[in-house]
């Protein structure tokens, strides 16, 4: 007789993912920890950190991994784990090749 189900046996199951994660937010001069759902969109983390350190939103980059996260990304879709960092950046704008010499 076979058996079924849905998980070899002998094979553990995967413990079911919590809702929420635990995200550390960094600037390099700040800290702030955030708790969200793995389904929200990061916007609202950004938005919220740009509020609390007095920064506009515009001016700023946020990187997991050393790609840039988009406002629209959630942690599911980046995988992100429980007390995974994000990055802040200032964004540059111009550079060296735009001066007049």
């Amino acid at each position: 007789m076979s058996d079924n189900g849905s998980t070899p046996p002998g094979k553990p199951e995967e413990p079911p993912a919590t809702e929420h994660l635990n995200i550390k937010v960094t600037d390099n001069n700040n800290e702030v920890f955030f708790k969200i759902k793995r389904t929200t969109a990061l916007k609202k983390l950004m938005d919220a950190f740009c509020e609390r350190q007095g920064k506009a939103p515009n001016t700023v980059r946020f990187l997991f991994d050393g790609t840039r996260v988009q406002p629209a990304d959630t942690p599911d879709s980046l995988e992100m784990q429980d007390g995974d960092t994000l990055e802040v950046h200032q964004e540059q704008i111009g550079g060296f090749g735009d001066m007049d010499w």
